[in-house]
């Protein structure tokens, strides 16, 4: 079952990463995160599992994004594939903002699963989108303004 994380109850998102999950065989999880490493949905793992990749993903993502400014035209991010002695790991940008990040075991094919990503991506881009985080950071000249160090008079 899918969840979101940060409320801790089903979304609309459970068919989605679990039906993914079923259809190819040796997955494991399915996870949602936005771009920069906040789980928004999961299938298949648990709270510390979903944080870890989400960390992972995002960071193979922001990895792949400079690769591709630097040698690569500046093109978008399309996969990154991490394969492993037992495992492969899928990152995938799922929409503006977000990510598709799939664990499956060494026997799954790696073909398909990465099909049936860039399927589902295709079918459902808009609804995965997640907007950029708007954070009540305080305006600079509303911050209280303190001298670095105390100012001391000499022999005092």
């Amino acid at each position: 079952m899918a969840t979101d994380m940060h409320t801790g109850q089903a979304t609309d998102l459970t068919w989605l990463l679990s039906g993914l999950a079923h259809r190819v065989p040796h997955t494991r999880s399915v996870l949602l995160l936005s771009s920069d490493g906040l789980v928004r949905s999961a299938h298949g793992l648990d709270v510390d599992g979903a944080d870890h990749l989400a960390a992972l993903a995002s960071g193979l993502y922001s990895l792949a994004r400079s690769a591709g400014t630097r040698f690569g035209s500046g093109g978008e991010v399309r996969q990154v594939v991490v394969e492993l002695d037992t495992s492969l790991l899928f990152v995938s940008t799922a929409g503006s903002g977000a990510c598709l990040a799939v664990l499956a075991a060494r026997q799954a094919d790696a073909a398909v699963l990465g099909y049936e990503m860039a399927m589902l991506v295709k079918s459902v881009r808009p609804y995965l989108s997640i907007p950029p985080r708007q954070g009540p950071f305080p305006h600079e000249d509303s911050l209280p303004h303190e001298e670095p160090f105390p100012h001391h008079e000499p022999g005092l």
